[in-house]
């Protein structure tokens, strides 16, 4: 499920959380409108995916809730650690998710903010909420399907039960 990142990918933070909570059906890369002091603090690692959601509105996709630290170094005019900061996707990317969220129980959650070829990216997931128990179900299954491998590797080497 999780690509390996290419050497010219540096990753500055993940949302793991968000592979919990929710079934991610769709994914895509998108760019960020950054301030400079936004960039230089995620140059240091200092930023926090843990509750972002991104949104659509009037054809853009826009990401509330990311959180960077300001830049010790910034001027008076740094920047809001959670402002509302703008995705770049392409418009045919956009039509195609926004008819999918309209849907019930999907969101487009961060999963991934990292640097490529030295700009800025986040990887945005089509997810599906996942209801309570799932992790039940899901235990109960690979469960069953241990038992069924052990079941099969007795059989193979010939010290099953006749």
């Amino acid at each position: 499920m999780n690509q390996p990142a290419s050497a010219s990918e540096k990753l500055i933070a993940r949302n793991q959380r968000a592979l919990t909570r929710f079934d991610i059906e769709d994914r895509l890369e998108g760019g960020l409108v950054l301030m400079g002091s936004e960039v230089k603090s995620l140059r240091l690692g200092r930023a926090d995916l843990e509750g972002a959601f991104a949104t659509i509105t009037n054809g853009e996709c826009f990401l509330h809730g990311l959180f960077i630290a300001p830049y010790e170094q910034a001027t008076v005019w740094g920047h809001e650690p959670k402002r509302t900061r703008k995705v770049l996707l392409h418009a045919g990317q956009i039509e195609k998710w926004a008819g999918r969220i309209t849907m019930r129980g999907y969101t487009l959650v961060p999963i991934r903010l990292y640097f490529k070829n030295g700009r800025a990216k986040v990887e945005i997931g089509l997810g599906k909420g996942r209801k309570i128990g799932d992790d039940r179900e899901k235990m109960k299954k690979k469960v069953e399907l241990d038992e069924a491998r052990s079941a099969i590797q007795r059989g193979k080497s010939g010290k099953g039960y006749e």
